[in-house]
């Protein structure tokens, strides 16, 4: 276990923009900062981070916390695991009151993984650094490559010994168990059950997590042979999905926010040279075709993509039905194309760093109109494959949810194509009609639903009906304003609670412990509210006051959802409303003793609504004179304080 002293530290170095800010593009907006989900996917931002409060707050998956939540919830961590990923980044030395859990005996599946693959990463590099075989073959490769030390070591890179176990040896007398060796791809068991090294005489790519963490590995081949694989990757696993990873994206997200645009390229060795020129957001997508979560993985850093192909113009045209789904997903994408028998790793090495990305600048052009020029050159003069060319290229244009920007496109197209641009519009509207008719198709029912014809009016017979379920509709909301009541008693102590009063009448106490005190006589029906006024009850018992800090951080997720719930709203006025609309919105600070009262009142009448509700069922299945007597002077006491209730609100009860 950590201890309390080092998990303070870390809370207290904690600054919630700058963590969330590595995985999300953040923008300023009044007090907070909003940015793109990274737990759904969608287009208007709803994601909300408070640096006041220290907590986030996802309005499209409803997840919220704080700092370790995000943490939590996003990369899947532990508890633990997020306090030390916290602790590495602001450089606090984690203190434990037991031997860490991180240890080759783990009980943690996932974090067995994890551990198993670091201690292979560190095998490698020691492998390629410490010994004779790996400086002169894995080394070697990688200076012929004109790779640094200082990248060499930044990306972990590394060689597998060309023995058949020599890592699956140091791993078992290391402690590690088979099942972990296998399950992550670092050994192969034979049919006699035996472990040999999967990547035997190979160089080592290492492949980290969004958060750093080595989590698979690609392995190249040095040999000529033609049956020998070029390259081999770690097989799926619970911690590598390679549809949702992308190589270099751990040392590259920094670069791809600052500068607001991803490079993408295919390759590891891309990857290294153009990272070492010195243009750091750069990724690649590991020889794989682009995925959707790939895509959705850049667009929470960028809206912007270039993609550095090499000079392949078969690879490029395979290329091109993958790219239409950057499109799809609302980025802007353009394309660099190097010359014939280049690619990024060869061209910049051949060229340099400065004339590397000054023919990027010069040479970058919209995906759009990059797809129409090589597929209008390929076409040549035959009319049949042109007009094939322009639907497809007007496919494209239809996978663009912003309008506007399409519209541009086509007008562009339309010249490029030597066609009128009404012709190509008339083409994309009965595209984007077709796919409104698709999409409809899966809906079909809802549709039926809203076009239900009039029933016909109820018979007498069912009046009873009609009247039984209008009073259980009317029971259901009337228990929801109940627990609505409840949860503002809630967000009240949480914005309030160690606020002192200066009221008429009432001074020298704070608000939390006298709303405790008003609400002695009140049982809450919520559960996850009920705990949380007792939570705050036995604090106050024992002399201390909560605050919002307490609950955000508390070891009850219900509780920590709660609070967040009560702490975030979606919407905030802008800076300027005043001075655009003369409208001044009343603050609640100002009228707090109306609203504190208010809501304890509120709450207690609908208690006693509630009981009183109670006694009138009691009273209509009750047959003794003595226990209708009784039940009636309950009634009459419980209406009289109703009565008292209801004076005080302002409002006039009638029943």
């Amino acid at each position: 276990m950590i201890t309390k002293l080092t998990v303070d530290k870390i809370m207290e170095a904690t600054d919630i923009v700058e963590v969330v800010g590595e995985f999300v593009n953040l923008k300023k907006r009044g007090s907070n900062y909003v940015g793109l989900s990274p737990f759904v996917n969608e287009k208007t931002p709803s994601f909300t981070v408070s640096p006041a409060k220290g907590i986030f707050k996802d309005f499209s998956s409803g997840k919220g916390g704080s700092a370790v939540t995000f943490l939590m919830e996003l990369e899947k961590f532990t508890y633990p695991e997020a306090l030390k990923w916290l602790a590495k980044k602001y450089g606090i030395d984690v203190e434990e009151t037991i031997e860490s859990t991180e240890n080759k005996e783990a009980d943690n599946r996932r974090e067995s993984l994890m551990i198993v693959s670091g201690f292979a990463a560190k095998f490698f590099q020691e492998a390629m650094w410490d010994t004779e075989e790996g400086r002169n073959i894995g080394l070697s490769y990688f200076k012929e490559r004109a790779f640094t030390p200082e990248i060499m070591r930044k990306f972990e890179l590394g060689y597998s010994p060309d023995q058949w176990e020599a890592f699956t040896g140091a791993a078992l007398s290391a402690g590690y168990q088979e099942e972990f060796l296998v399950e992550s791809g670092l050994s192969v068991k034979r049919d006699n059950g035996t472990l040999y090294d999967r990547y035997r005489g190979r160089v080592m790519f290492p492949i980290h997590s969004f958060t750093g963490r080595v989590i698979a590995f690609g392995g190249r081949t040095l040999k000529s042979d033609k049956n020998v694989p070029k390259y081999v990757n770690s097989p799926e696993s619970e911690i590598y999905h390679k549809s949702n990873v992308l190589y270099g994206l751990f040392f590259a997200k920094k670069a791809i926010r600052d500068q607001d645009i991803c490079y993408l390229v295919e390759g590891y060795a891309d990857v290294l040279s153009v990272h070492q020129a010195g243009i750091e957001n750069v990724v690649a997508s590991s020889g794989t075709s682009l995925t959707v979560e790939q895509i959705r993985l850049i667009g929470r850093l960028t809206q912007n993509i270039t993609i550095l192909y090499d000079g392949d113009a078969a690879g490029i045209k395979a290329s091109l039905r993958g790219l239409d789904l950057i499109l799809e997903e609302g980025l802007n994408v353009k394309v660099v194309l190097f010359p014939d028998g280049h690619d990024p790793d060869s061209y910049v090495r051949s060229v340099g760093s400065s004339a590397f990305k000054q023919y990027i600048d010069q040479n970058k052009k919209d995906f759009i109109f990059y797809k129409t020029s090589i597929l209008l050159k390929d076409a040549g003069n035959d009319p049949l494959r042109r007009a094939e060319v322009i639907r497809e290229v007007v496919e494209s244009i239809a996978k663009i949810p912003d309008q506007i920007k399409a519209s541009i496109f086509i007008k562009e197209c339309s010249y490029q194509m030597q066609i009128e641009e009404r012709v190509l519009l008339s083409e994309l509207n009965k595209m984007r009609m077709a796919k409104a008719k698709k999409a409809g198709q899966g809906s079909g029912q809802q549709r039926d639903q809203q076009y239900q014809p009039q029933e016909e009016s109820p018979e007498p017979d069912d009046y009873y009906a009609i009247e039984a379920a209008q009073a259980k509709e009317a029971a259901a909301k009337e228990a929801d304003n109940g627990l609505n009541q409840e949860r503002e008693i809630v967000r009240l102590l949480l914005l309030y609670g160690n606020r002192m009063i200066d009221w008429d009448g009432i001074t020298n106490t704070y608000i939390g412990p006298f709303m405790i005190a008003e609400l002695s006589d009140v049982t809450f029906d919520n559960p996850v509210c009920k705990e949380f006024t007792d939570i705050y009850r036995g604090k106050v018992e024992n002399g201390e006051l909560p605050d919002d800090q307490f609950f955000i951080h508390h070891e009850n997720k219900q509780i920590v959802d709660l609070t967040i719930d009560m702490l975030t709203t979606k919407y905030t006025l802008s800076e300027n409303w005043y001075e655009m609309h003369k409208i001044l919105i009343s603050d609640e600070v100002d009228h707090l003793r109306a609203a504190i009262l208010g809501a304890i009142f509120h709450l207690k009448k609908q208690k006693v609504g509630k009981l009183l509700e109670g006694i009138r069922k009691e009273l209509q299945t009750t047959q003794s004179p003595e226990d209708q007597d009784i039940l009636m002077s309950r009634y009459l006491q419980l209406k009289k304080v109703e009565k008292h209730i209801s004076d005080y609100l302002g409002s006039v009860i009638i029943k």
